[in-house]
């Protein structure tokens, strides 16, 4: 099953009333942060490709990067597809990054179908490309495909907010904070959004690196 899709602020809302009932310390978040964002995304090809390019690089050097791919037209599968090392290169993309960026084109991935295919299985079919591990997969499940009920633990910001807000003494592992997030079902993502806005909170007040 697919599950319910996050679609509006409205969406948001409802997932946030249902966690500040089942644990009061998102209460505590919404009172301190205000609403939660909808971060929707589109879906597709370049979402990814651009999460590719985004990998172990600065914000600006990331924009630039896709900036000057935009501008060359690299930002389908068919250009990618038929672009040359030297193309590549020349908008900043590292050897890896090539590699990656031609895996992706080169698995021809059904983005439409990916919008009807059950989480699991969405980010299984994603994480067999390489340059796309699990973090990616289940942002991309989260804000393109829009699934209310996924999280990332493996996101430092996540397992840190998570540490602050429940007076844990060590930032949680992936697998525990995985466990944890299971009691936020069905509304995982918006758990995610909460924590993500609390951190910034969090991180102004404790001056958290």
């Amino acid at each position: 099953m697919v599950g319910r899709i996050i679609e509006s602020d409205a969406c948001v809302a409802e997932g946030a009333e249902w966690l500040c009932r089942a644990e009061p310390r998102f209460a505590q978040v919404l009172a301190q942060t205000g609403p939660w964002p909808l971060r929707r995304k589109p879906d597709g090809f370049a979402e990814l490709l651009s999460a590719i390019v985004s990998q172990q690089v600065s914000t600006a050097s990331a924009r630039a990067i896709w900036g000057r791919m935009e501008a060359a037209g690299l930002t389908t599968e068919a250009a990618v597809h038929a672009a040359d090392e030297d193309a590549l290169r020349a908008v900043g993309l590292s050897r890896q990054k090539i590699r990656y960026a031609g895996a992706l084109a080169d698995a021809r991935l059904d983005y439409r179908a990916l919008r009807e295919m059950p989480t699991d299985d969405v980010i299984a079919a994603l994480v067999a490309v390489p340059g796309i591990g699990q973090w990616t997969a289940e942002i991309y499940a989260m804000f393109s495909l829009g699934r209310a009920d996924v999280f990332a633990p493996g996101d430092l910001a996540l397992q840190e907010s998570a540490r602050v807000l429940f007076g844990l003494e060590t930032r949680p592992k992936p697998a525990a904070l995985r466990q944890m997030a299971q009691g936020w079902s069905p509304w995982r993502s918006v758990a995610a959004r909460a924590l993500w806005a609390y951190y910034r909170v969090a991180k102004d007040r404790e001056g958290i690196l």
